[in-house]
């Protein structure tokens, strides 16, 4: 890659990554997780990065790198979640924000708990913003099949959420 190539790399990564990050985040729920999804969806975009006609297409290209690392790191099976016997002490805020985080909590938890397919969909559609023909480019699937996971990942989210917001509603 070129000089101009590679400052053009460095300016889109400076002003991309935090984004890519939040969105690896919501994808796997693990923040450490989520900076080696980012690494590894910037690392192919370097390489790709003087291929790439379409200014526009960039965005869709990560986003799409992103979800098949993902999937890609799930079927892996050093890589999957193992169950505890009990789940970690949540920490407590002081400032009054912890109905926000508790919820925001309970909607990272709820996500995890989706498969990595219905989780994408849902975070590219309602958290990114994403249209159902964007999204079924980025996964690189039928319009269909985005409508599909998504009824079946909000269903799966309701059910797994109105446990977890019970929980979180003050008693008395």
């Amino acid at each position: 890659m070129d000089q101009a190539g590679e400052r053009a790399f460095e300016e889109f990564f400076r002003t991309r990554r935090d984004a890519v990050r939040r969105s690896a985040y919501l994808l796997c729920g693990d923040w450490h997780h989520a900076d080696d999804l980012a690494q590894t969806a910037f690392v192919a975009l370097h390489r790709k990065w003087n291929s790439i006609r379409e200014p526009a297409a960039v965005d869709a290209y990560l986003r799409r790198t992103l979800v098949r690392a993902l999937i890609d790191e799930t079927r892996r099976p050093w890589r999957r979640e193992r169950a505890v016997s009990e789940p970690p002490e949540p920490s407590a805020v002081a400032d009054g924000t912890a109905d926000g985080v508790a919820t925001r909590h309970a909607l990272v938890a709820g996500l995890r708990e989706l498969p990595p397919r219905q989780r994408a969909v849902l975070v590219l559609r309602f958290l990114e913003g994403l249209d159902v023909a964007a999204t079924a480019r980025a996964l690189g699937c039928r319009q269909g099949t985005v409508k599909s996971q998504t009824a079946h990942g909000l269903a799966a989210l309701r059910s797994v959420l109105g446990t977890a917001l019970d929980d979180l509603r003050p008693t008395g």
